[in-house]
């Protein structure tokens, strides 16, 4: 997306504050104004230097702050600098890099990780079933349809799996679930720890289909039996 009109200047310099600040400071209240929506390109660290009167060096220090808050995000190489979700997908995002990496490191154990994201799928399945709209049944219904159409070992099963969790997340109008639900889908996805055959992918379809069909009845208690006893079915099969 493109950022305003390289003709119209955004910002001025202001001398109240030190150099850096005032930079962090206008730019933040740009984004959190609406000024550059999300997606949207931040002018270039020159043009932003020239409007606030200072030099690259400023500029560079002022949008790795805002960077390491979330508002902003740098692309590698010449991609330039956009403006971040200020909203639960902000969450969502820190979370989800930030559990990758220490994965990655080896300073977490994904059981770990596995188990505070089956402590929260539980009762975001009651909410769902209390809170889902129209919408969310279409949206939990077309998965579920996908993942009939597909087989155990297409690649998009993870994908599918992943969805149908963070729909369900998304329907308990809880926006902190969905956001940590969503990041540890995407992160520990239970599915690529499964030795899985076709009864396995078959019974958790299953598993899906009882779940949405208590969620479509409204009965918070049985989605959350429904889940609990799915996740207990998948922590069963964890390849050691």
């Amino acid at each position: 997306m493109n950022g305003p009109l390289e003709d119209v200047s955004t910002f001025a310099p202001q001398r109240v504050q030190g150099p850096r600040h005032q930079v962090e400071r206008q730019i933040r209240e740009a984004i959190l104004g609406g000024v550059f929506p999300a997606g949207s390109r931040l002018p270039s660290e020159t043009s932003l230097a020239e409007d606030f009167g200072v030099s690259r060096a400023t500029v560079r220090e002022a949008l790795r702050s805002l960077a390491a808050s979330g508002l902003v995000m740098k692309t590698r190489g010449s991609g330039g600098t956009f403006a971040q979700y200020v909203d639960h997908r902000l969450i969502q995002d820190a979370l989800s890099e930030r559990v990758e990496r220490v994965l990655e490191m080896g300073t977490m154990a994904y059981d770990e990780v596995a188990t505070f994201r089956d402590l929260l799928e539980v009762p975001s399945a009651r909410l769902a079933a209390e809170h889902r709209t129209e919408a969310d049944l279409v949206a939990l219904h077309a998965v579920i349809d996908a993942e009939k159409a597909t087989t155990v070992d297409d690649p998009a099963v993870l994908e599918l799996n992943a969805e149908f969790h963070s729909r369900i997340a998304q329907a308990s109008r809880n926006r902190m679930l969905e956001a940590c639900i969503t990041a540890l889908h995407s992160v520990a996805r239970p599915l690529s720890f499964i030795d899985t055959d076709h009864d396995l992918g078959a019974q958790a379809v299953k598993h899906h289909i009882a779940l949405y069909a208590a969620i479509q009845e409204g009965e918070p208690e049985a989605a959350a039996r429904e889940m609990g006893q799915h996740l207990a079915f998948l922590r069963q099969h964890v390849a050691r």
